[in-house]
């Protein structure tokens, strides 16, 4: 498999919004808990700074995704956020590896100086390996700052790296 990574088009919005969904679902990771429809989702898609869409250059299928948009406004504006999703069935094949590294590239060319994540969930150990691997330094912890899907609260971890 060879994935590689373009700007999200209308064509995508279908395959997006079912990977987008599969996170917001699972309830652990993602801050949302509404689901896309098509109309939803291409807006939300549209209106990033820049989405990106991980595909197999073999078989053309979308693997997953990644949006880029900045994290504040005014004299904050150069920070930006990311969140990432990989299809279900493709998770642990380094897509989301990928995804950030091409996101970090893509935020500095369109002028953010600080990549920041806002809410890492404590118990996704694959993100935190990657993060840290990737250089991205930890802020702390927010003690019960995500809810999930189960009802409990769980810590989360900020992250930020310089572009």
């Amino acid at each position: 498999m060879n994935v590689e990574i373009r700007e999200y088009t209308k064509a995508d919005v279908t395959e997006a919004v079912k990977i987008w969904n599969e996170v917001v679902e699972e309830g652990n990771a993602f801050p949302q808990t509404e689901l896309l429809d098509e109309k939803g989702g291409h807006e939300f898609f549209s209106r990033q700074s820049f989405t990106g869409i991980a595909f197999d250059t073999e078989t053309e299928e979308i693997v997953g995704l990644y949006i880029l948009h900045p994290n504040n406004v005014g004299r904050c504006g150069h920070i930006c956020n990311a969140s990432y999703a990989v299809r279900k069935d493709m998770r642990g094949k380094g897509i989301g590896e990928k995804l950030v590294q091409h996101c970090m590239s893509k935020a500095k060319e369109l002028g953010f100086r600080i990549l920041q994540f806002n809410a890492v969930v404590k118990s996704n150990q694959r993100a935190l390996r990657l993060y840290e691997k990737l250089g991205f330094v930890k802020l702390g912890v927010i003690p019960g700052g995500f809810l999930n899907k189960d009802g409990t609260y769980e810590d989360i971890i900020p992250h930020y790296r310089v572009l």
